[in-house]
């Protein structure tokens, strides 16, 4: 029986991450099912960029307040959930405080109260984005209602129940008490719980119980969360773009016609040169999540819904009803949909009579967007809304022929006068004898 509390130890944990892998599974899947894409080049930069933006948090500190802040939360629960290693092993070989038999005595003191320290300035941080949330209320987190506006709150309900449970823990423990280093915090809150030998153990064991259960249910938490991100930030940056953000990809297909129109010594027999296809695509720009590409899918699961984005955004701060984060929401949405129709269906996705555009995004949403970048700028973990816009809004001039009225007559008036204007060629220099 001694070894009972062991058992259940390891099955608990094999059951959290046993689900947290089986999420996962199903998260890469789903992203899978976009069109595969090529970021093989320039690895060092890449490298340089996940570090500098996702481990470095550079783009955060853009906005002081919230940069520091955000900083804090995420040194601060990645290093004291260094603490959760030591719990495993204790929790599985019966041991306890397994790091005071293998390093110093100092040495465990100072880590241990490093994490104390980390531990409220966590809370404080947390505290001060509940209330910039829920009481200041700022601008770019009112439009988030039901779901979204709830997740955010809960994710900062788990900060503090997690760092309150440690606090409780080092401080019930009657054994690192007596050790008096390490405690810089948890010494102070020793009064609360009395000096009851029994109760206290109680209580540290109960506590310590609910924190390594409360860090598996946070991790499982994350695959229904934006807090997804703490994960994906990583590959989501190193993944990002690298081309000048006003680069913007061509289709071979097109760009073949193109040079055929331009050169008339081009051979349109000619066998296509290494790396370019012949064939055309099966599907001009996009219409639903199976259309885009896999980096695109990526950055959705990635959207921090901070509204950074777009706050940024011109056409948003016109009045216009774009919105870059309900861009990447809504495809992300989509993409869950996706993956659960499969689910259902035994692995193969059945028509469901829906798509990302027209069901999820309008055309007045898409044509809103001035192209100019904003949002990939602000976005703090390299997310591309624009990409998605632009892919939606090459389906719908080049499989539907629905652009906006003023951009037909002006693509017409190129392709019959070669400009914009409706003046013929032979007529656009008469200005001058005026």
């Amino acid at each position: 029986m001694s070894y009972l509390p062991n058992i259940i130890f390891a099955i608990v944990l094999v059951l959290g991450i046993g689900y947290f892998a089986r999420n996962v599974k199903k998260l890469i899947r789903n992203i899978k099912l976009g069109r595969e894409v090529d970021a093989s080049d320039n690895k060092g930069q890449r490298w340089k960029n996940m570090a500098r933006i996702a481990l470095g948090q550079s783009k955060m500190v853009v906005r002081p307040i919230a940069g520091i802040l955000h900083i804090i939360v995420y040194i601060g629960f990645v290093i004291i959930n260094i603490e959760v290693l030591e719990i495993i092993i204790d929790g599985l070989f019966g041991t306890h405080r397994i790091g005071l038999k293998v390093l110093p005595e100092s040495v465990y003191g100072f880590l241990i109260g490093s994490f104390e320290i980390l531990a409220v300035l966590v809370l404080v941080a947390v505290i001060v984005f509940w209330l910039r949330r829920n009481i200041i209320n700022l601008k770019r987190f009112k439009t988030l209602k039901g779901w979204p506006k709830n997740d955010g709150n809960i994710i900062l309900y788990f900060e503090v129940v997690l760092m309150c449970l440690f606090l409780v823990m080092n401080a019930t423990d009657t054994s690192f008490q007596q050790l008096g280093t390490g405690n810089v915090i948890s010494q102070f809150i020793v009064p609360w719980f009395g000096d009851n030998p029994e109760t206290l153990h109680v209580i540290e064991r109960t506590a310590w119980w609910l924190h390594i259960i409360g860090i598996l249910i946070f991790l499982n938490y994350l695959y229904f969360s934006k807090h997804l991100h703490i994960l994906l930030a990583f590959p989501n940056t190193y993944y990002g773009k690298l081309t000048p953000k006003g680069q913007f990809n061509n289709l071979e297909a097109v760009t073949k016609e193109v040079k055929l129109m331009m050169d008339p010594n081009a051979d349109p027999f000619a066998v296509p040169a290494e790396g370019e296809s012949d064939e055309e695509p099966a599907k001009f720009g996009a219409s639903d999540v199976l259309d885009l590409n896999r980096i695109q899918l990526l950055n959705a699961y990635t959207c921090t819904e901070c509204g950074r984005c777009t706050s940024e955004c011109p056409a948003n701060q016109t009045g216009k009803k774009l919105s870059p984060r309900k861009i990447m929401m809504d495809t992300r949405d989509r993409l869950v949909e996706v993956g659960k129709n499969i689910d259902t269906n035994g692995g193969e996705f059945k028509e469901d009579g829906k798509q990302l555009l027209g069901d999820y995004i309008t055309h007045e949403e898409l044509w809103a967007c001035t192209t100019c970048n904003a949002c990939t700028e602000a976005c703090p973990v390299s997310i591309d809304p624009l990409s998605i816009i632009m892919e939606m809004r090459r389906y719908l001039v080049m499989e539907q022929s629905a652009a906006p009225m003023e951009l037909n007559n002006m693509m017409t008036n190129i392709e019959n006068n070669g400009a914009p204007w409706p003046y013929n060629q032979q007529d656009r220099l008469n200005w001058v004898n005026e």
